[in-house]
């Protein structure tokens, strides 16, 4: 289903996001765990894309068994980073010939075995520049070519500290053709609150979903902060979890407060809420389970 469709029928979207597992074993355990979530009848599913498309086969493979054994929309990552025009080419019409036409297109980060990695050898140095090259790619199987998502940060992009300039940044990306955006996971609703608002200033009017991950681990939670790039942590939660004697308990903690947060965002008119998985099911489906719902179907209903 083409991601345009998916929001003309969905007021509110409910998404799911895994990544590539490294093993066979891991991929049959992770596929397992998708079957699980499709019983929450979610408006799509995403797959990403290691640094520098280092998973870009086991992505592609991962993409085509869901659109193959499944019910769900998937829609594939794809980053700029050490990648040539004509790869980028080449990966598009492998998605399209197999049926594939939904993409989240990413700056990306390098690989870190790839510490001194020289972007100007990449084909496309911004994901504005990604977006208009999905866009313009022919022989799409769907007339309006790829459906596209980028990626937007309400507390702010990593490597542009002048708010003003990033929001000129997000609206060049959508305005090159995306057709969603879904943030970077936060804590502080307020946050995207404020984004929001941002982004209706700037001009912006295409679906914004937001990203949310329970935190479920003291460990957990420190990488979280490393993979999104400095993501803020309220005290009010760090206090939560300092309190917890072991990670059953930072769990229940990391659980209630993203429930909480789905809440508020759901009683904000929030376009869209996109769970990190982290491949497992439990958390996700716990979430539902606080909400009071069985399925995003009863979800958009309340």
């Amino acid at each position: 289903m083409h991601i345009q469709d998916i929001f003309r029928d969905h007021a509110t979207t409910f998404s799911f996001e895994f990544f590539p597992p490294k093993t066979d074993e891991a991929s049959e355990e992770l596929f397992k765990n998708i079957a699980s979530l499709q019983e929450l009848q979610p408006s799509f599913v995403s797959v990403t894309y290691g640094a520098g498309g280092s998973t870009r086969d086991r992505t592609h493979d991962l993409v085509v068994r869901i659109q193959k054994e499944t019910d769900l929309t998937a829609v594939s990552h794809l980053t700029c980073v050490c990648h040539s025009v004509d790869e980028m080419g080449a990966i598009l019409d492998r998605y399209a010939a197999s049926g594939i036409t939904n993409v989240l297109a990413l700056g990306g980060d390098p690989p870190k075995n790839l510490a001194n990695f020289d972007r100007a050898k990449d084909g496309f140095q911004y994901a504005n520049q990604l977006v208009e090259f999905i866009r313009n790619r022919p022989n799409v199987p769907d007339p309006r070519g790829f459906g596209i998502g980028v990626a937007g940060f309400p507390e702010g992009h990593p490597g542009c500290p002048n708010r003003l300039l990033e929001m000129d940044h997000l609206k060049r990306k959508v305005d090159a053709g995306a057709d969603y955006i879904c943030t970077q996971l936060f804590f502080n609703n307020n946050d995207f609150y404020d984004f929001r608002e941002r982004c209706e200033l700037a001009g912006i009017k295409v679906p914004i979903v937001v990203g949310i991950m329970p935190i479920t681990s003291k460990a957990g939670m420190v990488r979280m902060a490393e993979l999104a790039l400095g993501a803020r942590i309220p005290a009010r939660l760090l206090k939560a979890v300092s309190r917890c004697e072991d990670d059953d308990a930072v769990r229940r903690v990391g659980i209630h407060w993203a429930t909480e947060q789905c809440r508020d965002l759901l009683d904000h008119n929030v376009r869209g809420i996109h769970f990190y998985t982290l491949n497992k099911s439990d958390a996700t489906r716990q979430i539902y389970n606080n909400l009071g719902v069985r399925d995003s179907v009863a979800l958009r209903a309340g």
